[in-house]
This record gives C-alpha cells, sequence and structure tokens, in this order.
C-alpha cells in the first residue's frame, strides 16, 4: 500500500487528542525506514526515478534488511512494549505501527517485497493481491473516505 494511505489509516484510527501527529507518523513509518531512506539517498546522488526499479536485484541488501525490520509484528510489539512502560500516552498512536504491517500483509505480492510478519524469527509471508490492483486500490481510498467522514460526524472533524 502507498505510504500516504498507510499514514492515513493510523491518523484515522489511532490518534487520540494529543498524539494524533505520531499516530500518522507510525502508520507511514515502516515505510519511511526503508524506502524513505533508499528514496533521500538516492536524490542526493542524483539518480533518482519514479517507480519501481527494472530489476528488484539491484536495490541494496540494507533496504531488504530494513523493511524486512519495520515489518514485523515481532519488532513493533516489542517496541511498543518498551515504549508503554515508559510513555503509556504513546501507546494508542504506535498502535499504526503494526496495523500497518497488517495492512501490507495481504497486498504484497511474493516478487515484490512480501511482508514477513514474523522475522527474524520466521520468514512466513502471504503471497497477495498487490495493492496497486485496482480493486484494493479502490476499496482502499472508499475505506479511507468513509473512515474520515465518519470521524466528521462521530469527532466534529476530519483530521
Amino acid at each position: 500500500m502507498d505510504t500516504l494511505s498507510h499514514a492515513l489509516w493510523g491518523r484515522g484510527l489511532f490518534s487520540n487528542k494529543n498524539f494524533g501527529h505520531l499516530a500518522f507518523f507510525f502508520g507511514a513509518m515502516p515505510d519511511l525506514f526503508s524506502f524513505g531512506i533508499f528514496f533521500i539517498l538516492k536524490v542526493f546522488e542524483g539518480d533518482f526515478t519514479f517507480g519501481k526499479p527494472p530489476e528488484i536485484s539491484i536495490l541494496p541488501d540494507w533496504l531488504f534488511f530494513f523493511y524486512n525490520f519495520t515489518h514485523s509484528f515481532i519488532i513493533s510489539f516489542l517496541f511498543i512494549g518498551i515504549v508503554f512502560f515508559f510513555k503509556r500516552e504513546f501507546f494508542i498512536p504506535m498502535l499504526a505501527w503494526p496495523f500497518h504491517i497488517l495492512l501490507d500483509f495481504p497486498f504484497h505480492s511474493e516478487a515484490y517485497f512480501p511482508t514477513k510478519i514474523f522475522w527474524p524469527i520466521n520468514n512466513f509471508y502471504f503471497d497477495g493481491i498487490p495493492w496497486s490492483n485496482p480493486k484494493v486500490w479502490f476499496s482502499n481510498v472508499a475505506g479511507l473516505v468513509f473512515l474520515f467522514v465518519y470521524r466528521k460526524f462521530k469527532f466534529g472533524k476530519f483530521f
């Protein structure tokens, strides 16, 4: 799923009174700490192009490591547990992180960054339907519209 959609789902579902910006961040964080770093490096190298690379094999190994690290339930709940112990008010917004993983798991195919939800203990993944599939993409957009319209009626504000 695209990073902006993840951020919006995080904000829409896990924001609380004072930390909605954290829910937005943690919704996007798994992609920012893998593809975002890669994007920034490519921009500084002057070698940036839009879209998927022609071959996945040209991507650096560290990108796969960070993708697996940030897209693991084990890692996310470990960090959330530590933060819960020290700063409980961040607990709810941080739940946007495992929700990001939950959304990616069925919508990444084996061919392009399958989501290994139990990494590093297990490399289990699901060969899913890519989020770029029109049925998935339009369902995502419809779900986000519904969520923020609901928030408007329930809380008096969209965001």
